[in-house]
């Protein structure tokens, strides 16, 4: 594909662009919708499931399509992607309890995860790694672009319509995107009939499965140490375990084990891994800084976080242009992860009395920062292996940043929780010693108590009434909690942010051992050792 006719290879760009924005936005739109469709369906006690089974599903199948894709090609599996995922997307629009939306996330996610999976990798099939820093910064901010408008518009159908036109808006695009992929992607002819790795695939599921679980329960859930998490640990690594016996046995094993001693494909994953944690810690948890802390109502919060999925939008077109040109990608990661880093840095220097403003401008640091190095990695990995091996090593770029992301988000959860407990009861034990607080009545109690956690600071509302259901003389008391919880937020998030910093700032030190190998300009595949050395020689010359 490599040689086709330059507008072609634009038309098929915009048909994947097209698929991408299509999943990027029926994933974020869910978001703000779901309490609304919760308190339809009810079931709020597997709320967080309907986001589980769609990371779950999404995450094992982009592993495994990718290496299919590299024996198969891409346009099956790319169709058969957006063929389920509208399909998800329609099913869940006729959901009549939690119980099917969650297995139609699911099936959501199936699509999803072969989306995401072969898009990446059609850019390396497109274009020669030279040329693909420009096309992989715009499809990072594709993701930027759908996080912008995703939530808004999500908010806006369920306030002005049904909500099960939050899954039924955008099924056009999937529609014109599966017309012009089918019409315009080049299919690819299978030169040899392969095994596949039907043993591998599944150890592999059964490892990553547990591990994603016991992250997401954990500390939330269930307690770290107790029994269901362990145990997911336990199958976790015994599953890994099995898993590198039977890939060192495949004829044709689902993720090579050899691509491990590649050093740029180890240490670019390792640094990916690292990214994740600090962007989905940041995306996370500055909307309860945002509502929680400074007290913007939920609805303006989205207006503040937009400038920086704006920002990461420009950084990441910017940086894809200067890399095609320069050819030079080192520089720009290393930039990319420091301003991140500094921008995470800056969120933990906050406090109860930062504004608005103050929290727009930290947050643009943050933005620039990710859309410099999001791309970069896939690039770095995809420049270094083989072209054969092309599918599976994106997809496993995608998901070592997926798993970093659910591990960073748990540990920094939990990081909250504690810091704000600790701090709250301290607080708290002051308070009711000098204050008639201990001999409150019953239900006034009882209602103070409500205030303890986070969440209560989330809805001004309910404040308000708790507010106006206290006598005279316990406002002052009510008044003094809500102050106690919301500083004990702040504590516990500047602590959060500080270890994001620090682990965005360990993935800066690891990016000055990424050799940075010139960017090949055809996609012929090249002796390995050849890729890894023999270009670094020829960058040593230049």
């Amino acid at each position: 594909m490599e040689h086709l006719e330059p507008k072609k290879k634009i038309l098929i760009m915009l048909a994947i662009m097209s698929a991408m924005l299509f999943a990027a936005l029926n994933q974020t739109i869910v978001g703000t919708a779901l309490p609304t469709i919760i308190s339809e369906l009810g079931g709020i006690e597997y709320y967080s499931w309907v986001f589980t089974i769609f990371m779950l599903t999404s995450s094992v199948t982009a592993i495994l399509v990718g290496k299919l894709s590299d024996m198969y090609g891409r346009k099956p599996f790319i169709l058969i992607g957006i063929g389920v995922f509208t399909a998800g997307s329609f099913l869940n629009g006729l959901s009549t309890s939690i119980i099917e939306l969650i297995a139609f996330r699911g099936i959501q996610g199936l699509g999803a995860g072969m989306i995401m999976s072969t898009s990446f990798t059609a850019v390396g099939d497109l274009f020669a790694p030279r040329e693909r820093g420009r096309w992989q910064g715009l499809m990072g901010g594709i993701f930027g672009l759908a996080s912008v408008f995703g939530p808004t518009l999500g908010g806006w159908i369920v306030d002005n319509a049904e909500w099960h036109w939050v899954f039924w808006v955008f099924l056009p695009f999937g529609l014109v995107a599966f017309l012009m992929i089918w019409r315009l992607f080049p299919s690819q002819t299978i030169k040899e009939k392969k095994k596949v790795d039907y043993l591998g695939s599944i150890m592999l599921s059964l490892t990553i499965i547990p591990l994603l679980l016991a992250f997401t329960w954990g500390g939330n859930d269930f307690e770290w140490v107790s029994f269901q998490i362990i145990g997911l640990f336990s199958v976790t690594a015994a599953a890994l375990i099995l898993f590198i016996m039977t890939e060192k046995r495949a004829a044709n094993p689902v993720l090579p084990l050899h691509l491990f001693k590649n050093q740029i494909f180890t240490l670019s994953n390792a640094i990916g891994f690292i990214l994740g944690a600090g962007m989905f810690g940041a995306i996370m948890y500055m909307p309860f800084f945002i509502q929680g802390v400074i007290g913007t109502s939920a609805t303006k919060s989205g207006f503040v976080m937009m400038p920086m999925t704006l920002s990461m939008v420009f950084a990441s077109a910017i940086g894809g242009q200067i890399i095609t040109k320069t050819g030079k990608y080192k520089l720009i990661a290393l930039i990319g992860l420091f301003v991140m880093g500094s921008g995470l840095a800056s969120l933990s220097l906050m406090g109860t009395d930062t504004t608005n403003t103050v929290a727009v401008i930290n947050m643009i640091i943050v933005g620039l920062g990710l859309g410099l190095s999001f791309p970069v990695f896939t690039l770095t990995v995809q420049n270094a292996v083989q072209h054969q091996y092309l599918g599976v090593a994106t997809a496993a770029t995608q998901l070592f940043r997926q798993i970093g992301g659910t591990v960073g988000v748990a540990i920094m959860g939990t990081v909250m929780n504690n810091s704000m407990s600790t701090r709250m009861n301290k607080e708290l034990s002051k308070l009711k010693g000098n204050s008639d607080f201990g001999a409150l009545p019953p239900e006034a109690a009882a209602q103070l108590q409500t205030l303890q956690s986070p969440q209560s600071l989330m809805d001004g509302e309910k404040l308000q009434q708790i507010q106006a259901s206290l006598p005279n003389e316990m406002q002052a008391v009510f008044v003094k909690t809500i102050e106690i919880v919301r500083e004990s937020l702040s504590y516990s998030l500047t602590n959060v942010f500080l270890i994001g910093a620090f682990v965005l700032f360990s993935g800066f030190l690891l990016t000055f051992f990424l050799k940075e190998i010139p960017l090949r300009m055809t996609n012929k595949d090249e002796p390995e050792n050849e890729i890894q050395s023999g270009q670094e020689s020829k960058s040593v010359k230049a």
